[in-house]
């Protein structure tokens, strides 16, 4: 898959401060947009700029074809996200919701982490070990919420379902609101998309390698049935640092409705780096 993509178009809704000590780079789940870390921006302002990740197909990247396979995404990701990682000074933009201009705007060489839900987990962790093969600048830190540890197989495939099973299977998943798959037309839109997420998990293909040396921190629902402790607990074996996890109450979207104890974990997670 080629990187002819324009770069900008990854991050969304960007607000650069000055003094900002860390960036942290935000994944979507499957059928997700970056729209679900905009309120994450002033939450972690002024300390740690929130970069939410954009991915082709959905929100304002809806006329351009999803990603389907996890390894393409993966090189696009690493080509258009790299002058954000990079030193002496990579491109920060800023984007807005309500506006097609994208403004680059310099920025300063700031360390950065991942974090990453249920499919952005997967992300997260494939773009890691990308950054590492090509000896690119890495993490400091991943934060993997809602998706089971790599190495352990993933049964199944969503992404070649019938229309009708994979509706059923999206409401079961509680991730897209009832009315929203009733709508034909809506179904047309979100359905192609929805496929495409899931071929990104069920495509990608596990070997194993050396534990990263980089601290790990899983999070999930202690009511999730798809992601549950065990699953979570397994991520251990993918670092030679630090490894924690926390449980909150509720299910595979744990944090849709009250994300304020999800975030004081993560700037729990994160205040070693900001302290150096």
């Amino acid at each position: 898959m080629q990187s002819g993509r324009n770069a900008n178009l990854w991050v969304f809704n960007v607000r650069q401060h000055e003094g900002a000590r860390l960036r942290l780079f935000c994944f979507p789940s499957a059928g997700g947009g970056a729209s679900m870390y905009v309120p994450w921006i002033n939450a972690f302002a002024p300390d740690v700029e929130v970069y939410p990740v954009q991915l082709p197909g959905r929100e304002n990247r809806m006329k351009e074809p999803p990603c389907s396979q996890f390894d393409g995404l993966i090189e696009e990701l690493c080509e258009a996200l790299l002058p954000y990682f990079t030193a002496p000074n990579p491109v920060g933009t800023r984007f807005s919701a309500s506006s097609s201009d994208l403004s680059p705007t310099p920025a300063s060489s700031t360390p950065f982490a991942f974090f990453g839900h249920s499919m952005g987990a997967l992300i997260s962790f494939g773009l890691t070990h990308q950054l590492l093969k090509r000896g690119d600048p890495l993490p400091a830190h991943l934060l993997l919420s809602a998706y089971r540890a790599p190495q352990i197989p993933n049964p199944e495939s969503l992404h070649t379902l019938a229309d009708e099973p994979l509706v059923r299977k999206m409401i079961e998943l509680n991730g897209t609101q009832r009315g929203v798959l009733e709508d034909p037309e809506m179904r047309r839109l979100i359905l192609p998309l929805m496929r495409a997420d899931f071929s990104i998990c069920e495509t990608y293909h596990h070997t194993a390698s050396e534990p990263l040396a980089i601290p790990i921190t899983a999070f999930g629902g202690l009511e999730d049935t798809r992601a549950g402790r065990d699953v979570l607990a397994a991520w251990r074996e993918q670092t030679s640092k630090q490894f924690r996890l926390h449980l909150l109450p509720g299910g595979h979207f744990y944090f849709r409705t009250t994300p304020q104890p999800l975030w004081q974990l993560v700037k729990q997670e994160l205040q070693p780096l900001l302290e150096r």
